[in-house]
C-alpha cells in the first residue's frame, strides 16, 4: 500500500472540506481574477524527500464549487489517484516552498496591489515594510519591525522561478512576491497561511498608499 494510500479517508475529506470554504472566501474577496491564482494543502506525514498535499486544478473558475476543484499530488508534482485533472501551472512552486519550510498550507493570489508594488520595487528585489503594526501577524514583535518581502523573477516557464525561491527564500518572512504575478503566503496550517496572506496584502496596499503620499509614485 502507497503510503498516500494509508491517510485515512476522514482526513482527505476534512482538507478538501477546509479547502472548499477558503476558496468561497477567497473568491468572495476578488482574489481569483481570471481563473487566476491557486490554493494548495499539506495532507499526511512530512519529510522534505516525501509528502503529500491537495492543489487546485489547472483552468478551473474559482469562483464556482464542483467535483473537480482539487486533486492530490506528491512532493513530485504527480497525481496519486487516477484522475484528468491537471494540477495548477504554479504547483513546482509550491512543491519547492513545501520542501524548504514544511509549511502545512499555501496560498497563491494575485491582487491589483501586489502588483504594483512588485513592479515598483523590482529593482531592489524585495518591498520594505517597517514599523507597520501587522508584521506581527508573521511572529516578529520587535519594535518598530522592518521587514525586506522577496520579490522573484516572472518566468513563463514557471519552474524556472523554482531556484530563485530556493535562493530567496527569507525563513522569517511566510512569503514571497512574483514580479507582476502574485503573491505566495504560507503557514503551518491553512488558519495561519490565511492570516499571512490577509496581513501581506494590507502590508502591501499600505506600501502603495505611503509611497503615493511622498510623491515617490
Amino acid at each position: 500500500m502507497s503510503a498516500f494510500a494509508s491517510i485515512p479517508l476522514e482526513e482527505k475529506r476534512r482538507v478538501l472540506e477546509e479547502f472548499t470554504a477558503i476558496k468561497a472566501d477567497f473568491a468572495s474577496r476578488g482574489w481569483f481574477a481570471g481563473t487566476g491564482g491557486n490554493l494548495s494543502m499539506r495532507i499526511g506525514p512530512y519529510s522534505p524527500d516525501e509528502f503529500f498535499f491537495a492543489v487546485t486544478a489547472s483552468g478551473k473558475d474559482k469562483t464556482r464549487s464542483t467535483p473537480e476543484d482539487f486533486l492530490f499530488v506528491d512532493q513530485d508534482g504527480k497525481a496519486c489517484e487516477t484522475t484528468s485533472l491537471r494540477p495548477s501551472a504554479e504547483t513546482s512552486l509550491h512543491r519547492e516552498i513545501y520542501r524548504l519550510t514544511g509549511a502545512g498550507a499555501i496560498f497563491h493570489i494575485h491582487s491589483v496591489f501586489n502588483n504594483i508594488v512588485s513592479e515598483w520595487f523590482w529593482e531592489r528585489r524585495s518591498v520594505p515594510i517597517e514599523g507597520v503594526e501587522l508584521i506581527k501577524a508573521f511572529n516578529i514583535w520587535d519594535e518598530d519591525a522592518a521587514i525586506d518581502v522577496p520579490i522573484v523573477t516572472n518566468y513563463a516557464d514557471v519552474p524556472r522561478i523554482v531556484p530563485e525561491i530556493t535562493e530567496r527564500l527569507d525563513p522569517r518572512i511566510p512569503g514571497l512576491l512574483i514580479r507582476k504575478h502574485g503573491i505566495c503566503a504560507w503557514g503551518k496550517d491553512a488558519f495561519e497561511a490565511k492570516k499571512h496572506l490577509e496581513a501581506f496584502e494590507f502590508l502591501f496596499e499600505y506600501v502603495y498608499r505611503w509611497e503615493l503620499l511622498k510623491g515617490r509614485a
